[in-house]
């Protein structure tokens, strides 16, 4: 069983790969990542050695080093990790890398796999944000069947991936299956996401800066919960289907900060409310019965539990956040876009 893993050096494919290494004894996995600013071996030092695990550097936007890779390991199953996810970047810095990623990448992967019969499937990993937003009174939910409605150039970007799988399995054929998945919490997040983010803010005695009132509502899923919905639909998805993955765990920004700054026994005077971010969805709230019921996936971690358990991770393993800091020289690269604008972005991987 090889799998191509796009991305896997970033948050979830690091998490998705050791959790396949450790379940599967006849899988082999070639990891091929471009290790941008958030892409860290680092995540994936304990299996490097390995024998049935490789890496492999390079960027899915390069076509000839794509083809390449498919050429030379000829894989059974592809997921692709591979995206530039973070919103702020995409707002105040610029869409070219996300395009070229999220959707260049994307078609460069739909035309490798196109051209080899011998693939099985291809599970392109998405968000819940090509959706766009939810009222906070309301009781909808996005079920696979919601019109996309994104709001900001990186949900739009990852809508054109998800448009061109849709169009290469109705026209080509090609075995794709889509997931969009909600906010994913875990060991191995890159600090320009919300719960790290506030972590470390904690452990460096700073405020936590909220956008607008920190009402917005995101849902939480533990990232294993997510390796394993992935799991089955690399496995068991039915191609040209898309399956859309929660935790059912709806929470306000807000009340994450709460969590963390209780963890730290600080009272509220910590959070600072800054200036709301251009585009700032409101809510999104994820139907996962689809999935649930056709491939009988389900969430199993406890959130209080799996949220405490990311929070002592994060604790313990200050050379995994030193690695972070000389890598980038700070937690977050556009470290002055941040202080112009005091932001942090509150979506996923």
């Amino acid at each position: 069983m090889k799998i191509l893993v796009t991305g896997g050096a970033g948050f979830i494919g690091s998490n998705f790969i050791r959790y396949i290494l450790n379940k599967y004894n006849d899988a082999q996995i070639l990891n091929y990542d471009a290790l941008t600013y958030s892409g860290n071996l680092e995540n994936l030092k304990d299996i490097k050695e390995n024998g049935r695990y490789k890496f492999v550097q390079g960027n899915v936007a390069d076509k000839n080093s794509l083809d390449e890779v498919f050429a030379d390991f000829q894989p059974d199953l592809v997921i692709n990790f591979a995206a530039e996810t973070h919103v702020d970047r995409s707002i105040h810095v610029g869409a070219k890398e996300f395009i070229d990623t999220n959707i260049t990448g994307v078609f460069n992967i739909l035309e490798a796999v196109k051209n080899d019969s011998n693939i099985k499937k291809y599970v392109q990993v998405s968000t819940d944000e090509v959706y766009g937003s939810l009222d906070l009174d309301s009781e909808n939910e996005f079920s696979e069947e919601t019109s996309f409605a994104p709001n900001v150039p990186y949900a739009a970007t990852k809508a054109g991936g998800d448009l061109l799988c849709r169009a290469y399995n109705h026209t080509f054929g090609v075995p794709v299956v889509v997931t969009h998945c909600s906010n994913n919490y875990g060991p191995y997040q890159y600090p320009e996401k919300l719960i790290p983010f506030l972590i470390l803010r904690m452990l460096e005695d700073k405020k936590i800066p909220l956008y607008g009132d920190g009402e917005n509502v995101r849902d939480w899923i533990y990232v294993l919960d997510h390796c394993s919905a992935l799991e089955s639909c690399l496995f068991n998805g039915k191609s040209g289907e898309v399956y859309n993955i929660g935790g059912d765990n709806e929470l306000a920004n807000v009340e994450i900060a709460k969590r963390i700054l209780r963890y730290f026994n600080r009272d509220e005077s910590w959070i600072e409310y800054v200036k709301d971010r251009p585009g700032h969805d409101r809510r999104y709230a994820i139907d996962s019965s689809k999935i649930q019921q056709e491939l009988g996936w389900k969430p199993k971690y406890n959130f209080e539990q799996a949220f405490d358990e990311t929070v002592k991770w994060y604790l313990n393993n200050p050379e995994w956040i030193d690695g972070v800091r000389k890598k980038t020289g700070v937690f977050n690269p556009h470290i002055d876009l941040w202080k112009e604008h005091k932001s942090l972005d509150d979506n996923k991987v």
